[in-house]
């Protein structure tokens, strides 16, 4: 489930014709007005949901919120069966069904998506392309193709969804290399929202009980 969560929170070759080059230079000018959005904020609070459909055609679906202090790579996300905590040097994986909390060192690359860049991942390492608009629930979405620029990704290309009346992202798919499909969509945004300091700490008291699993 871990895995899974942040493949996507999780959340991303074109011909080198002249064609593909306007492509290049629209989803650009799109995409930085998307990260200028996003780098005005300070803290995000988000609700999602993310569905995920495997190559065997069997699919699953789960929601939450997430909680992130962007200035200071901290997250708190939260679903029906996860929590997950990072303080930025410490990360409490917890699973609620297993009641078993695993500790490791928080992972703040930014080679990989992670709840800290899942706002701002499709900045460096991808190539892009503009490819067209749809319509989902009355608005219109800009859709964005990224397709790694490192072949030993996990993952083939990233479809971006923006919205165009405030180019805030509406949803991430990730195609990874074995056939799954992973869709996380933003349901509502948040920022520079006020965030308790105590939601990016663990409180072991929280979780009488569980058993923990340090992996550090």
């Amino acid at each position: 489930m871990k895995k899974q969560l942040w493949l996507v929170l999780s959340l991303l070759l074109l011909t080198m014709s002249q064609h593909s080059y306007a492509q290049n230079d629209a989803a650009k000018a799109l995409l930085n007005k998307v990260s200028q959005k996003y780098n005005g904020y300070k803290t995000i609070q988000a609700g999602f949901t993310l569905d995920i459909k495997q190559a065997n055609g069997s699919s699953h679906s789960d929601a939450g919120t997430l909680y992130l202090d962007k200035a200071n790579n901290k997250y708190h996300v939260n679903t029906k069966n996860q929590i997950l905590i990072s303080d930025s040097k410490t990360q409490w994986n917890i699973m609620k069904a297993e009641k078993e909390v695993e500790i490791s060192e928080a992972s703040n690359s930014t080679n990989e998506i992670n709840p800290t860049n899942i706002f701002s991942f499709y900045t460096s390492g991808f190539k892009y392309a503009l490819v067209g608009t749809e319509k989902v629930k009355g608005m219109s979405l800009s859709v964005v193709e990224l397709t790694p620029v490192d072949s030993k990704k996990n993952y083939s290309k990233i479809k971006l969804r923006v919205n165009k009346v405030n180019n805030l992202i509406y949803d991430t798919t990730i195609f990874d290399k074995s056939g799954n499909r992973y869709t996380y969509t933003l349901n509502a945004q948040e920022g520079n929202k006020a965030i308790a300091s105590s939601y990016f700490t663990f409180n072991k008291s929280n979780y009488s009980g569980f058993d923990i699993v340090d992996l550090r």
